[in-house]
């Protein structure tokens, strides 16, 4: 055992007991992060604890990752250094719940599943069907900064998070924000957190506004013969006066992935059997409405579709579109199963630049044999897929080719790029989080504010922060 083993065994089990300390080695597995074990796992059952936790790492330098469900650990750059885990399971109450107010406080370690349950119960949810969803907690969630396919119309967890309550790296115990619209003011310091991955500090509880459950929804399926007539079949949609609930743009191979077996398991239910397609481009939709809205809904699409030549046409209903939204909603863990190096690159793009981010990296995937899928949001956000068919030094090459182009691509249009999830092994030869940034220094500051010793998640972020 070495030194900061045993000084992380000799003072945890006294902040949180020693049967909510983990060290046998098998166990400490589960929390490693690209490769990494940690030496200790602590699961604290309280703000108070966790606090003390933090306090204790900065004293003795030690280097914490706070975890959840442990679904999106491999987000990000290794970990410099990594000496505890810290388990945020067992924080998992409601804390403050008011169906008339909309408003919603819940600590970091609860189930999004089962708290948006919960809220089903009162006709009620959060748009953050996000993938893992079936495993992810709160916490982990909004540490990921992941997004979801209500995006469309909702926004990110930055337009309905309320305010924060976390620890810092001297912990410290804060707070941000309110628990209900009229209180919010001043600085909203608490979305500095929100797709931090636990660097500035640990989320405790957070606060939702809430929303009305849907009414009636249909998925909307149309099958065009190239991505020029897809993407215009988007902006014909945001020309209009439909505002969806969802809208994305699928390339041919993601048919391919939505059938696979993998996907199946992930997924719920049957793919409707003529909406996926291995030849065409997809545009998919869903809305929401009384029969009158959602017959308008129909027709309009069909007008549309029907002036730019689609070649098939899908609406879903109550029985077929929830399997296809599953697929859609988890297409990152089905696209991590479809390879054994994926590596995804995600892209920030004025939406009229949509097309030419398609197309380049259509070119840039194939003209170094690359294997390649994509996943377009109606918003500009483009998730392209690389599936390498061996995880060696040659593929390496390949990708590091592909996702430089990429790059530079989504820099040249006025966008951003980043790498969420690669090979572990590879992170180092990839631009993890993108071209140099005009505003790091500023990143600086922000961690030695929130993280003056350095000990929360270090490394993980952007130039190593």
């Amino acid at each position: 055992m070495n030194l900061a083993s045993k000084t992380i065994s000799s003072r945890l089990p006294d902040i949180v007991g020693a049967a909510h300390v983990i060290n046998d080695p098998a166990q400490l597995a589960f929390y490693e992060v690209d490769g990494r074990k940690p030496g200790a796992a602590v699961r604290p059952g309280s703000r108070e604890e966790i606090a003390e936790i933090v306090k204790f790492a900065a004293a003795e330098n030690l280097a914490v990752i706070p975890t959840g469900a442990r679904t999106k650990l491999g987000i990000g750059l290794p970990p410099a250094r990594y000496d505890v885990a810290l388990d945020m399971t067992r924080l998992d109450g409601v804390i403050a719940y008011d169906p008339a107010d909309l408003t919603l406080s819940v600590e970091a370690g609860h189930s999004l599943s089962k708290l948006l349950g919960m809220l089903g119960d009162h006709r009620q949810f959060l748009p953050l069907l996000v993938p893992y969803f079936s495993r992810t907690t709160v916490g982990g969630t909004i540490a990921a900064g992941v997004d979801s396919p209500l995006r469309q119309y909702y926004g990110t967890a930055r337009d309905f998070v309320l305010g924060m309550e976390y620890v810092t790296g001297e912990g410290v115990l804060a707070k941000s924000g309110g628990r209900v619209v009229k209180n919010v003011s001043g600085y909203d310091l608490h979305k500095l957190m929100i797709g931090s991955l636990g660097t500035l500090g640990v989320i405790v509880s957070v606060n939702f506004k809430t929303f009305p459950s849907a009414l009636g929804t249909r998925g909307f399926v149309a099958m065009f013969d190239n991505a020029d007539r897809a993407v215009e079949m988007r902006h014909c949609v945001a020309r209009s006066a439909l505002t969806p609930l969802t809208m994305e743009i699928f390339s041919p191979r993601v048919a391919e992935l939505f059938l696979s077996e993998a996907a199946g398991r992930i997924g719920s239910g049957a793919m409707p059997s003529n909406a996926p397609s291995a030849k065409q481009w997809a545009f998919t939709s869903g809305y929401t409405g009384n029969e009158k809205v959602l017959a308008r809904y129909e027709a309009d699409y069909r007008r549309m579709t029907e002036e730019l030549g689609a070649v098939n046409v899908t609406v879903l209903d109550d029985n077929t579109r929830p399997p296809a939204f599953s697929r859609k909603r988890e297409f990152i863990p089905i696209a991590l199963s479809a390879s054994p190096a994926t590596t995804i690159v995600k892209i920030s793009v004025l939406p009229a630049r949509m097309k030419e981010v398609l197309m380049e990296a259509q070119r840039a995937a194939e003209s170094n044999s690359l294997e390649w899928a994509a996943l377009a949001r109606g918003i500009g956000v483009i998730y392209l897929v690389l599936l390498p068919r061996a995880r060696d030094e040659q593929s390496r090459a390949r990708v590091a080719i592909v996702t430089n182009d990429i790059l530079a691509v989504a820099a040249r249009l006025g966008g951003h790029g980043t790498i969420p999830w690669a090979p572990s092994e590879w992170k180092s030869a990839l631009k993890i989080w993108g071209l140099e940034r005009g505003d790091f220094a500023q990143m600086q500051n922000v961690k030695k504010v929130f993280d003056p010793h350095g000990i929360m998640a270090p490394g993980r972020f952007a130039g190593r922060l």
